[in-house]
């Protein structure tokens, strides 16, 4: 299965509030923080409402 790099690139103030859970339910804290995901359907769901916030590479 494909993998997501998930990188933080803008700060959440000002933000709504669900955007700011969907961040935290994906593991992101502050700028410039990374993780990697399974790319799953719910996953492209966070990603998506977030999507002006974070960049996003697939991965092996």
């Amino acid at each position: 299965m494909a993998r997501l790099k998930v990188t933080q690139l803008r700060s959440v103030i000002g933000t709504k509030h669900n955007q700011r859970e969907s961040l935290r339910s994906l593991g992101l804290k502050r700028i410039n923080d990374v993780v990697v995901k399974e790319d799953r359907p719910e996953i492209r769901g966070m990603i998506f409402a977030v999507n002006h916030l974070v960049k996003v590479e697939e991965v092996e």
